[in-house]
């Protein structure tokens, strides 16, 4: 029964978000591994209050960003696997990965 590795990869920078997946891409599109995405989630917009002093009160304008997400799925090669998910990411990257071993249909 084969693995299924989920990454989800989160980011504020999308060039970054974007350059990282076409690496991971390339890397199972060489290796002749199953890939599956990048499926695309839809961004988050956050907002930080800023306040003026350290006591609540008096604020400036919020701090607005936008989080953007891609999720990816590898089947099988779990070696392969293993060393995109164990990969050093730039800092803005946030990656977490969850592995699922999934079972054939039938009798």
């Amino acid at each position: 029964m084969p693995f299924v590795t989920t990454l989800r990869l989160a980011s504020g920078d999308r060039a970054v978000l974007e350059s990282v997946v076409a690496d991971i891409k390339a890397a199972a599109s060489r290796k002749g591994a199953e890939f599956k995405g990048p499926h695309p989630e839809p961004p988050t917009e956050l907002r930080v209050p800023q306040y003026v002093d350290l006591e609540p009160g008096d604020t400036f304008e919020p701090w607005a960003y936008t989080v953007y997400s891609r999720v990816v799925e590898i089947v099988g090669h779990d070696a392969f696997a293993r060393s995109i998910a164990e990969r050093d990411f730039p800092d803005s990257v946030h990656v977490s990965a969850s592995i699922e071993q999934v079972g054939s249909t039938g009798g």
